[in-house]
């Protein structure tokens, strides 16, 4: 039978969920998490460069991010970066290592971030069901080609609602956990 079409939609969904996932933890909820800074390109010798590629980057408090460049250069650079960024946070640095105070969020950027974070999860959920699409269109394309059967293709197409199904779940419980994290004191 040909399930590598139902393989190939599932790891497509997967990815979908890593990228959801990843892209949640670098909405600020009002705590310190290195998630925030990680992929802020910092020019470093002429190149783009991601932060966590030149420095350590830590969370000592709930409220505190800690840079720790492994070239001490770098710091200028790096401060110029946070500062560009849209993350509204003043760097402090000693020379040696650049300090982020997180401030607490007001009630109003609680609800904006919860109205990002939830625009962000309609749209993987749209990825998710257009990569179902793709999916049934080829074991429709399957069937009239007659490699599969009608039955196959029946409960192919019924696995392949199922999967979605659990992918959108999936991202369901990451946006509740985040609007949770978001809406938290």
């Amino acid at each position: 039978m040909n399930h590598e079409v139902i393989d190939e939609g599932t790891k497509r969904m997967k990815k979908q969920i890593d990228f959801f996932a990843k892209e949640m933890a670098g909405i600020r909820a009002g705590r310190a998490n290195p998630a925030l800074v990680s992929d802020l390109t910092v020019e470093y010798y002429g190149s783009p460069t991601p932060l966590n590629q030149i420095a350590s980057i830590g969370a000592p408090e709930a409220r505190l991010l800690v840079i720790e460049p492994w070239d001490k250069n770098a710091i200028g650079d790096i401060e110029k970066a946070i500062m560009r960024s849209d993350l509204g946070i003043m760097p402090n640095s000693d020379g040696n290592v650049i300090r982020l105070a997180i401030p607490q969020l007001t009630e109003e950027r609680r609800r904006e971030l919860v109205q990002l974070a939830s625009k962000r999860a309609e749209e993987s959920r749209v990825v998710i069901r257009n990569i179902r699409r793709d999916v049934n269109d080829e074991i429709k394309k399957l069937e009239k080609q007659g490699e599969i059967s009608e039955d196959d293709a029946r409960r192919m197409l019924s696995r392949a609602q199922e999967i979605t199904d659990e992918h959108i779940a999936k991202i369901d419980a990451i946006m509740e956990d985040k609007e949770r994290e978001i809406m938290e004191v």
